[in-house]
């Protein structure tokens, strides 16, 4: 067996991101397509705190097998003025009653599905060039109005 060194994981960040309803694209050759506008937030962590800024997207694909595929694009801003771009692209797992109830904006226990990304960074601001060289992953959950993050760095 190859000895290598397990991964630990420390907080980078919670974020609370706020949006609008999904817009729907509808059913394309690779499932149902849709998108929500990502409208503001904020996140906060022990390194790093500021807001979510309007603009960015959530691009979501409902695969035939039910399971959510998404890649979002959008920017924080800190607290000393730091723009961060992120991308982030994940799934959602549920059972179809679950993933129903998620689409319909229903608050759910997020232990009732799965939703993990993999946040990457872009800065050209000093005080974090730092996560440019971030691996990082999350786990979320989806809320009426948005999504909940928590984005832990990989050591």
């Amino acid at each position: 067996m190859i000895n290598l060194p397990k991964p630990n994981f420390r907080l980078l960040y919670e974020c609370s991101l706020e949006a609008e309803k999904p817009r729907m694209i509808g059913e394309t050759p690779h499932g149902i397509r849709r998108v929500i506008q990502i409208t503001g937030g904020w996140f906060d962590g022990p390194n790093m705190s500021g807001k979510v800024l309007s603009g960015g997207s959530d691009w979501q694909l409902i695969r035939p097998d039910g399971v959510v595929s998404l890649e979002s694009r959008y920017m924080l801003q800190t607290g000393d003025g730091g723009l961060i771009f992120v991308h982030n692209r994940g799934v959602r797992v549920a059972d179809s009653e679950v993933g129903a109830m998620l689409d319909r904006g229903e608050d759910v226990d997020p232990s009732r599905y799965r939703f993990r990304t993999t946040p990457t960074f872009e800065t050209g601001a000093e005080n974090y060039l730092w996560l440019n060289n971030v691996v990082a992953v999350a786990t979320a959950a989806r809320r009426p109005r948005g999504a909940e993050i928590a984005v832990f760095e990989v050591l």
